[in-house]
C-alpha cells in the first residue's frame, strides 16, 4: 500500500518539504538508537537533520509526536501481497512485521513511545491514529480479498453486520500484532517462516488445524 509521510494534524502554514521531513524522521530514529528516549531532544534531532529547531516545532509540537511519526513511517512499509490465498497473504505480512520489529530503530522507537503512552492519553491516541488505524487497513484488505476468492463468507448486511465486521477486524489485528510483538520484543524469538506458518494456521483454522498440519 502506498502511503505518504505522516502529517501533524491541525498544522497550517508554508508547504512542507518531503525531503526535510524524511531527514528529520531518519535523524529521530538514529538519535533514539544512539541516545535512548531519556536523552533524545528536539535540538539534537534538528542538528542531525541539518534543520533549524523552529522547523521541527512547525511540524511537531513535541518529542512524543515526532517519535510516533518516525515509527509510523516504518510501519507504512508493510504491504499485503496478493499471493492467491489468505494463508499465504497472512504468512507474508507476518514475516514482514517480524523483520520490521527486528530492526534496532523500530524496536527502540516503538518500545519508547509505548512506554511513554502508558501515562499520556494524547500520545496513546496519536499512536492509534498514526500507526494502529492505518495498519488495520491491511486487515480489511486481506478480508476483502479472501471474500472475493470465496475463502471467507460475506459480511452480514445492515448496521449490525457492519458493526460485527468492524469488531472482527479489530480482534484480528489485535491477535496478529499482539502475537508478533510479544514474539519479537518480549520473548526475543525469531518470526521465521516456520513460526509464521504455524501461527497463520492457528489463526485461520484453530487448534485442530494446527494439530492436523503436524508442524506445531
Amino acid at each position: 500500500m502506498c502511503r505518504t509521510t505522516p502529517r501533524s494534524p491541525g498544522r497550517t502554514g508554508r508547504p512542507r518539504s518531503a525531503e526535510a521531513d524524511a531527514a528529520i524522521l531518519d535523524a529521530t530514529r538514529a538519535a533514539l538508537v544512539e541516545l535512548g528516549w531519556s536523552k533524545l531532544t528536539m535540538s539534537d534531532v534538528a542538528a542531525r537533520a541539518g534543520v533549524a529547531k523552529t522547523t521541527l516545532y512547525r511540524r511537531w509540537a513535541n518529542r512524543s509526536e515526532l517519535v510516533v511519526d518516525a515509527v509510523a513511517v516504518l510501519f507504512d512499509e508493510l504491504e499485503l501481497p496478493d499471493l492467491g490465498s489468505l494463508q499465504a497473504d497472512v504468512e507474508s505480512v507476518v514475516l514482514q512485521f517480524g523483520a520490521l520489529l527486528e530492526r534496532p530503530e523500530t524496536k527502540t522507537a516503538l518500545m519508547a513511545v509505548v512506554a511513554e503512552s502508558t501515562h499520556d492519553a494524547a500520545l496513546r491516541e496519536r499512536i492509534r491514529s498514526a500507526i494502529v488505524d492505518r495498519q488495520k487497513e491491511l486487515v480489511v484488505l486481506g478480508r476483502d480479498r479472501a471474500q472475493q476468492r470465496g475463502e471467507l463468507p460475506a459480511d452480514l448486511s445492515g448496521p449490525d453486520g457492519e458493526a460485527a465486521a468492524a469488531r472482527n477486524m479489530d480482534l484480528i489485528y489485535d491477535v496478529i500484532a499482539g502475537a508478533v510483538v510479544h514474539r519479537t520484543l518480549v520473548s526475543a524469538e525469531p518470526v521465521d517462516a516456520g513460526w509464521s506458518h504455524d501461527f497463520t494456521t492457528l489463526l485461520l483454522g484453530g487448534l485442530a488445524a494446527v494439530a492436523r498440519d503436524g508442524r506445531a
